[in-house]
Parts: C-alpha cells; structure tokens; sequence
C-alpha cells in the first residue's frame, strides 16, 4: 500500500511540474499585432487565440518536440517547430496576408475557423481587394462579378437579389457579421440593406446550409463580413473612400475611423451615395433609377482572457424611384403617371428632357431604413468555447405610388426581428471537432399607414437545434451532422375598406361597414429535418478531392403563403397559397483543386432535387388572356411542384512563374433549371420545361499584369482587361410569357491601379480606374425584371422592354490614415 502511494504522488508531482510550463509570444502580420488568431499545438486539442495585442499565451505538459499552428480569417496558415528546452519559452511570429489559396481560413458554414482545404462544402471567398477592382453599385454586383456560381436578379442599378446556382429569393441566406440578414426581401425589388464600403470581405457557401442555418439556407450563404483594420494602441486609424461613375453620375463617399485602447476597440463608419438615371443607347437616360443611400455603423469590442465581447450598431437609409416603363409609343420616350384614378398607362406625359439627369428623387419612389443592434461574444472554458449573438432588427419600407398624394404610402410595413444563436464548440474528443448550437428567430410584421396590403401582419417564431462534427483520418476529412427545426407563422383575420375622402383602400376592423376579408386567420406549424455529409481527400499538399450530401429545409415566406394584393414596388399583384408545403432539397457535389505551380484549377459537378418547388407564374383566365385585377399591373400566382438544378463550374486561373507579372484567370459557369410538374409539361410542353430565373452559360476571362516592383511613386501597379460572355438562354419558363428568349452578348471590361507611396515609404492612397462596357453594347440581362416592363406587342425601333446600363467608367480612391 505504502509503495502504491509513493507512486501515486511521483505522478502527480511530476505532472504538476510538466504543468508549470508556458509557451507564449506575439502574433504579428506587416510587424503590426494580430488578434484573433487560433494558436494550436498540433494533433491536441490545446488551443488558444491572439488578443487585441497580439500576445497569446500556451500550457503545456512534458517535453516532447512540439508543432504550433497558427491561422485565422485573411491570413496564411504558419506552423512552428518548438523545441522543449525550458519552463518558459518565447515565439513570436509575422503571419503573411493571405492571397486566397486552399490554406484561406474560413467561418461561414463550417462553425469554427477552418482552412477551405478541410471543408467539403463548395465555399468561396471575395477579398475587398477584388471588390475594389471592379465597378458595382451595391454589394451583391461586387460578388457577381468575382464568384462564379453567384447571379443576380436586378431592377434598376441599387437593387439586386442574390442567386446561387440558380436558386434566390429566402433560398439564399444573407449575413452580416453572422447575424442573418432580416428586412422585406421577399419582393423582387427588394434589395440588401449593407453598406458595400464597410464590408472587408464575403464568404459565399454554395448549396444547402440548412445544417447551421436552419430554413432560408436552402440555396446557399453570403456571409458579409465587416472590415476590422489592424490598430494600433492609442493610435487613431481610419480611411476615405471616395467613388465617382460616369454612367448614372454615382457619387459615393465613405469615412471609416478606428481607436484601441488597450483591450477595447472602436469603429465608425459613415457613407453617403446619390445616383441619377442610368443610360444606355437604346433607351436613353432609364425614368425612375435614381436613388440616395445613406448608411452609419459604429462598433465597440473587448478582448480578454476568457474571450471576447462585441456589440454593433448598423443604420441603412435608403430612397430609391419606382420604375414602371410606361413610354409614348411612337418616340420610345418614358411618360411619368400624374393621375390615380383615370391613369391610363398609354397616354401619361412624356418625362422633360431636364427631370432624366437630376438626382432629386421623384414623388414615386420607395424609402428603405434598416436598422441593427447586436451583440457576438465568446467565453473561454478551456479547451471548449460558447459563442453567442444575439441581435434585434428594424425593417421600415414605405413604397410611394400615389402621384395625388406624394406623401401618401402605397405600402407601408414595419418588421421586427429579434435573432438569436448560441453554438458551443465542445472539446476535442479522439480527434472529433463538434459543435452544438440552436438558433431561431421572433419576428412580427405590421401595416401602417397604407392603401395596399399585399401581405397580411403576421407573427413568426421560429427554432432549431443541431450536431456538427468534423475529423481527420490522414488524409482524408470528413464533416457532416444534423439539425430538426420548426417555425411556426400565424396571423389574425385581416380586413380592408375604402377611404372614402381619398377613394384609397385602408385597413379596418371587422366591425367597420364595407370591410372586406382580405387575409383569413391562419395558424399553421412548419418542421424541417436537414443534414449533411462531406469528406475531402488530400491526394497531395496542393491536390484534393472534395464530395458532399446535404438536405436542406426551407418553409414558404408569407408572401408564398399568403399574399392577396398589389406591391407596388414591383407592379405585380401577387396571390398565394395557404396550402403549401415545406422545400427540402438533396444536392450532391462533386470537385477536384489543384493549386500547381503555375495554375490554379477547380471543377465542381453539382445535382440538386427538390420537393415542393415554389415559384411564380403569370395568370390566366380560361381563354389564356393575362387576369388584370388591378389595371397597369401584372398578376402572378404561386405554384408548387417538384424541380431538378444540375451544373457544373469551372476555374482556370494561371499565373506562370516564369512571368509572374502576368496572369490569366478563367471561370465558367452552367446551370440548367427543370420543372418536374409532369401534369403541366403534358398540357404545355416545352413552355413548362423549365425553371424561371435561370442564369445562362457564363464565362469570364481575365488578363492582368502587376509590376514586382514599384514604379516611381506607383507601388505595384497593375493593368487589366476582362470580358464577360452570357450565351444565349433558349431555356427558360415561357408559359403565359412569364420569360422570353435571351439573346446572348459579350461585355469587354478593363482596369488599372495602384497604390501611391510617400519617399519614405508610406500608402498616400490607393487608386482604381474601370470601365465597364466600353463598347457601349446595348443587352438585357436574363435576370434583369426590367427586360419585362414593356406595354406594347410591337415598337417603332423592335426593341421590348428597357435594357441594362451602357458603357460606364468608375474613379475610386482610398485614401488611409
């Protein structure tokens, strides 16, 4: 027994003893301190992160040989050989910029930071460096242009909706520093209420999210991420941005500031942006494109040894012109509606020449505000970690169509959503990375002051729980779990009269004479069941294969459900069902990388079925004549049936090492879109073949060069040519003319920049030309809605519809300080 004992207490002496060992240090990139950087000892589960200095500090037992990695979000993965000599030991290091390869640490769709060569799940990533380098006029173009895979369904320049690989609308789950995204975007011309110059980077998952996500992520995730400059202590840092477009004479303006002190940090942002109607040679200067954005964000963060705090505020304010098309139908000019009751759309006055290129905003028009507060924080246990983000949003939009009454609101609704995800990051077991987490939402939507009242008010709550798990086994990942949710969507009978002083509709009670049922009471509950399952084999160090399963869940929005009036905004009278089903889709993935040394190559298949595919469809009386319900605006009836998307993406970028000034980077893009409703399609043929919205075959090809070396004052210069090719879209859902034929086009783009240095070697700014277009091409988008505002069979030039924005050069500099 005595022996026994005296064992026991040599272990545990000699374990106390290994325990008094530290390894700590500085985590530096451009010799400026790093936070957040994940400091791990390999193949352990002990970790720690930077804080707001840099410092990071290790424990660690006995006195092997040992391997520390560090990696986190923009920069490249290090790891250092560490020699056990001491009881305390010092490594500092510089971590380099990432340049986006297989080693990019991302956090989107994965839980904890992880490098893209583990994931199994397609994600990409835009740097603010390429969104710098390319014209946009709101944020979601600046991920088109740099992200194959990703379109946009647009109306007007300031409102474009995201689709991935075919899929839009809530398919498509959009966050703001991890906090989804909530305002009115069930409408087509509802656009995305961020500020494009706050945003540092996006990180964009392709295919099913619903593991993490829960419903909305059916399609995939953009992940905005806002801009977190490297400060220095006590020191104040900041930007200007300034950006002037030629075509529709965008002028933007962009302050950000930044301050630490200590273990706070600061940030202020402030932008302002006005535009007046864009051009383009066949339809001249476009009526109603103009807007006016505005947009303040402030954040304050905390970094201490049991983690970190960080609560945000966002303010978007946004007024934006209502476009209709109305146009005299022999000059092709745009008429403006003065008259509610009487209007006839084919004899309103033709717009003056003087009112097309001012940036007031006309009486129709629609007024956006946004409003965010949310908190994110992480605390510390260990070897685990709690994550938490809770946040409240305001949605405010008032849509204008009354010329009689310019301040009278056509549509008027207020949303409240509070969110609300907690996700702990359990120790690693056996090698298992895993995560727990449940998100949701309460959200409640309320009518104000309007005449129409195209969706009722509604309640929604909704919740969902899941399992993720990550391990390696040599050279192969493997990642996947499951999650269940429900929502639940109610509302009260809702009731619509007339005012009788003005002739518009209002709402009223059910006891008000003349009062109409215009939204029955509906109570219904909505389950979903979702997963996925994923490896990556790593053929080599710059070689991988990656295959991925996943179920995704997406219950119907309330305008699927139950619509039943006009939207202004969009001038179409929706109408839904209350019997719909829940989406769920199965998508399989399939992709080979290669990072060689003078090519980067990816080819990624996908398959994608779904049940109970909603989507839109004109409707028709019995004779095949479009239903007007209400006059001057088009009527569209939700449907629901079974649908297959299937494509295939493709990257070719080369940048050979013998020239490394010069590189060529390629990207294709195919997505075929098929309804499964076999009753329709044997009615109608190939009219109901297809999906609606599909992008086309897409191709974008870059040349660049970029100097080594600074030029004089020019700090690596570069010079760049591009062109981007849609074919023709023969594919598309004709029945009842919902979508016609897409005549294909090729657009030729170019660029030049740099940055401009100090003699002593300090960023004065940075500066970016472009043009897009420059040949002026006159084409129509096939997800462009405006190619559909047209209200004459035939016109004097044979052109239908209004076409995109014409040649267009963009002036930007950044100037730091």
């Amino acid at each position: 027994m005595k022996s026994i004992l005296t064992l026991f207490f040599s272990i545990l002496t000699l374990t106390v003893f290994a325990q008094s060992k530290v390894i700590s240090g500085k985590v530096t990139s451009d010799q400026k301190p790093v936070d957040n950087i994940t400091v791990k000892i390999s193949g352990t589960n002990k970790s720690t992160k930077s804080n707001s200095l840099g410092d990071y500090k290790l424990n660690i037992v006995g006195n092997e040989n040992l391997v520390i990695q560090f990696s986190g979000i923009g920069y490249e993965t290090a790891k250092l050989k560490v020699l056990i000599t001491g009881d305390s030991l010092r490594y500092d290091i510089d971590l380099k910029a990432q340049t986006s390869d297989l080693n990019d640490v991302v956090i989107t769709g994965v839980n904890r930071a992880t490098a893209l060569r583990k994931s199994p799940v397609p994600i990409a990533v835009l740097s603010k460096k390429t969104m710098d380098q390319n014209v946009s006029t709101n944020l979601i173009d600046a991920i088109v242009k740099g992200i194959p895979g990703v379109t946009a369904v647009t109306t007007g320049p300031n409102v474009s909706k995201p689709f991935i690989r075919g899929l839009g609308y809530n398919r498509v789950l959009t966050l703001y520093d991890g906090l989804r995204q909530e305002g009115q975007q069930w409408g087509d011309e509802h656009g995305i209420e961020v500020d494009e110059y706050g945003i540092s980077r996006a990180e964009v998952v392709k295919g099913p999210a619903s593991l993490t996500y829960g419903s909305d992520a059916l399609a995939g995730v953009i992940n905005m991420i806002p801009l977190n400059p490297i400060m220095e202590d006590g020191k104040l840092k900041g930007d200007f941005t300034t950006n002037y477009q030629t075509n529709n004479g965008l002028v933007a303006s962009s302050l950000g500031l930044a301050f630490r002190k200590n273990d706070w940090k600061y940030t202020l942002r402030a932008t302002g942006k006005a535009a007046h109607n864009y051009e383009n040679k066949v339809d001249g200067l476009v009526y109603g494109t103009a807007f006016r954005e505005y947009n303040l964000s402030a954040s304050a963060r905390v970094d201490k040894s049991w983690g970190f705090s960080k609560t945000a505020i966002t303010y978007y304010d946004n007024l934006m012109e209502i476009p209709d098309g109305s146009r005299d139908s022999l000059s092709r000019k745009f008429t403006r509606q003065i008259l509610d009751n009487g209007d006839d759309i084919k004899n309103r006055p033709i717009v003056p020449d003087g009112e097309l290129k001012t940036y007031s905003i006309n009486p129709l028009h629609q007024h956006i505000q946004h409003f965010r507060f949310y908190n994110t924080s992480q605390f510390k246990f260990g070897n685990s970690d709690l994550n938490v983000l809770i946040g409240g949003q305001q949605s405010v939009r008032r849509e204008y169509n009354h010329p009689t009454a310019s301040d009278q609101a056509g549509l008027y609704v207020v949303l409240n959503t509070l969110n609300y995800d907690l996700k702990y990051n359990l120790p690693d077991f056996a090698g298992i990375e895993s995560t727990l987490g449940i998100n949701g939402m309460l959200q409640g939507n309320r009518s104000k002051d309007a005449t129409d009242f195209p969706i009722p008010d509604y309640d929604l709550f909704d919740i969902g729980a899941f399992y993720f798990a990550r391990k390696s086994f040599g050279k192969i990942d493997i990642s996947g779990g499951v999650r269940i949710d429900r929502r639940n969507i109610t509302w009260n009978n809702f009731y619509v009269g007339t005012d009788t002083q003005t002739g518009f509709g209002k709402k009223v009670t059910a006891n008000d004479p003349g009062g109409d049922l215009q939204f029955p009471s509906f109570d219904k509950n909505y389950y979903g069941l979702s997963g996925s399952l994923g490896l990556t084999y790593n053929l080599s160090e710059k070689l991988l294969i990656k295959a991925n399963i996943a179920r995704g869940y997406r219950a119907p929005n309330i305008t699927e459900i139950g619509s039943n009036g006009l939207d202004p905004g969009a001038h179409i009278v929706y109408l839904g069902n209350r019997t719909f089903k829940p989406e769920f889709n199965l998508q399989q993935d399939l992709g080979i990388i290669a990072y060689l040394k003078d090519a980067d190559l990816s080819f990624e298949v996908f398959n994608n079925d779904i049940q109970n595919y909603i989507y839109q469809s004109r409707l028709t009386d019995e004779d095949g004549n479009p239903v007007v319900i209400v006059p001057g605006n088009l009527t569209y009836q939700y449907q629901q049936s079974k649908a297959r998307l299937y494509g295939a993406e493709l990257s070719v970028n080369l940048h050979p090492s013998a020239t490394k000034w010069l590189s060529f980077n390629n990207s294709l893009a195919y997505v075929v879109g098929l309804n499964k409703n076999e009753a329709l399609i044997d009615l109608h043929g190939r009219e109901a073949k297809y999906l609606p919205f599909i992008p086309p075959l897409q191709i974008r090809s870059e040349l660049k060069a970029t100097a080594q070396k600074a030029i004089g004052f020019l700090d690596k210069p570069y010079f760049k040519v591009d062109a981007a090719i849609s074919a023709d879209q023969n594919k598309f859902y004709a029945l009842d003319g919902t979508e016609t034929f897409t005549k294909g086009y090729t657009l030729i783009n170019a660029g030049l920049g740099s940055s401009i240095k100090s003699k002593n070697g300090k960023v004065l700014m940075d500066l970016f030309i472009q043009v897009d277009n420059i040949f002026n091409v006159a084409y129509q988008s096939h997800l462009n809605r405006l190619k559909y505002f047209e209200y004459y069979e035939s016109s004097p030039n044979g052109r239908s519809g209004i076409y995109n924005m014409g040649r267009n050069m963009s002036f930007k500099v950044v100037v730091p300080f």
